[in-house]
């Protein structure tokens, strides 16, 4: 099989009803699968599979082993040249996936991709997670094309352009199976949240390319298994980026990087008191304290992609702050802080 095109499923049997049909009709053929990995469901989501879908491969996992954990697993059951790693609340659109796989084929220099990643509820926009492409600012924060922190664009084609990214979206990434392994896959212990982007950052470091390709278009939902505010998400996104700026972030700046970091939490944690969000704001003590105590076993993590890295500066790598841009000087776009 050329193309697997794999959903990890978690009580998502309502979102299998209502999105599986169009991926099967915009995506199957004789060089393409679609692969359901149910990580764990304990809805009825396994029966609904086997009844209304037969034809579809089931990997079913004994435990939900989260976003991360869960896809390593996955793709070790599937034999393809390119794995797809596609969220259930996706929407696709025809020819989503010839536009990406060629685009592969034709540029082996590059890893992995992205589509366009629009708004399911709202099409005319960007989706928060992924938009056009993602970066990331000096001290871990990460952006969009079409999205810079909680500003999301109105898609007027202003991105249509293909360009490398610092971070495809593991919403709808498709990307080569020899590479996903080679760098490690996804980092287990992060569960869900960051995960995409820590993997893409090994890829950047060891040279390979990722891109985003617009004129594929999917609409994703977003939010499916955590809402937005729930603390749990703001504990994974806290505690997760550390843990990335931790394995990755070369040593000649990495102190500064943590200071600056340790400051910029200090004020979200305030910041989120403030608005009487007090369940998030614990969230992000317990993220520091999860962090400190659990960091000694990512040590031999950055050793490995330090000495495996051949690129010193990645260029997609933006080395402002989005935090002062977004804040101090009022550019609330990509395009406003991205000049060139």
């Amino acid at each position: 099989m050329k193309t697997s095109v794999v959903i990890l499923n978690w009580n998502g049997r309502k979102l299998l009803e209502q999105f599986l049909p169009a991926v099967l009709q915009h995506t199957v053929d004789h060089e393409t699968e679609v692969v359901i990995a149910d990580n764990g469901s304990s809805d009825d989501s396994l029966n609904f599979l086997r009844t209304h879908f037969p034809q579809v491969p089931l990997i079913v996992l004994d435990k939900n082993y989260g976003f991360a954990e869960g896809y390593n697993r996955a793709l070790q059951q599937v034999d393809a040249e390119y794995v797809v790693l596609l969220n259930s609340d996706v929407e696709t659109t025809g020819n989503w996936l010839s536009i990406v796989i060629n685009y592969l084929d034709e540029h082996p220099g590059v890893s992995a991709v992205q589509p366009k990643i629009l708004a399911q509820k709202n099409k005319k926009y960007f989706e928060y997670a992924g938009a056009c492409g993602g970066f990331i600012d000096r001290f871990g924060y990460p952006f969009c094309r079409g999205r810079i922190l909680e500003n999301v664009e109105q898609d007027q084609g202003q991105y249509d352009v293909i360009i490398p990214v610092f971070w495809a979206t593991g919403a709808c990434l498709c990307i080569r199976r020899k590479d996903y392994f080679e760098v490690g896959g996804l980092d287990a212990r992060f569960f869900a949240h960051m995960e995409e982007i820590d993997l893409c950052w090994r890829l950047n470091a060891r040279g390979k390319k990722i891109e985003c390709l617009p004129q594929s278009v999917v609409y994703h939902v977003g939010a499916a298994s955590l809402a937005k505010e729930n603390p749990r998400k703001t504990y994974l996104n806290f505690r997760n980026n550390l843990f990335m700026l931790y394995k990755n972030t070369p040593a000649r700046s990495l102190f500064f990087v943590f200071i600056v970091r340790l400051i910029l939490d200090a004020l979200a944690y305030f910041h989120l008191l403030v608005r009487g969000k007090f369940s998030n704001a614990k969230s992000v003590i317990e993220a520091h304290k999860d962090f400190f105590k659990m960091r000694p076993g990512f040590r031999h993590d950055r050793r490995e992609n330090l000495k495996n890295r051949v690129v010193d500066d990645i260029p997609t790598k933006f080395n402002g702050s989005i935090l002062w841009n977004c804040y101090i000087k009022g550019k609330k776009t990509y395009g406003r802080i991205i000049q060139n």
